[in-house]
């Protein structure tokens, strides 16, 4: 068995405290850390108060379809390529700061978060498994998440052909509710 020097002991320990603070679940932790699972558990509830929920992670191409997902998705991916274009980052640190980026300007914009981090890294995942792709929109020139071999001719998105009960949710329904009774 190897040892791990002191440096990178505490460099695995710092990212998985920065994952912990986004949001990271345990499986994620332990596929991007060589920590043990018992020193992430106490890490997790030092940072977080209260143990890791339980569960597997998401595993289907299928979430990222629904328009408000895929608006959501395909912003995150939009980010990820900015940063990998422009800076040195690649793989999990163009990810973490990726979804930095999506994180501040959905609060900033007052949006609900959609993904979560652990969904950010799946869908990164799943581009690198070629499971997805982005398609070009033909109204807006937009590059949306679509699944991988899905033909993209004539592709439109959910934006420019949006659903009838889009953004009708419980939070536009209170918005309503707030403006009428200020009236």
């Amino acid at each position: 068995m190897r040892m791990k020097s002191l440096i990178q002991d505490a460099q695995e320990t710092q990212r998985a405290m920065e994952m912990i603070e986004l949001g990271a679940r345990m499986q994620m932790l332990e596929s991007e850390t060589g920590l043990s699972r018992e020193r992430l558990l106490k890490l997790y509830k030092e940072i977080r108060g209260e143990s890791p929920p339980k569960g597997m992670l998401p595993f289907s191409t299928d979430w990222f379809m629904p328009w408000q997902q895929n608006v959501h998705a395909s912003l995150f991916m939009a980010f990820l390529g900015f940063i990998q274009r422009n800076t040195g980052l690649s793989g999990l640190d163009a990810t973490l700061k990726a979804f930095r980026i999506y994180k501040e300007h959905t609060e900033n914009q007052g949006l609900d978060q959609v993904m979560s981090l652990t969904r950010a890294w799946t869908l990164v995942r799943f581009f690198d498994a070629k499971m997805l792709q982005l398609a070009t929109c033909t109204c807006c020139q937009g590059q949306f998440v679509a699944h991988a071999y899905d033909p993209t001719k004539g592709y439109v998105c959910g934006l420019c052909n949006m659903p009838a009960r889009a953004g009708k949710g419980k939070r536009a329904a209170a918005r309503e509710e707030a403006v009428a009774a200020a009236m």
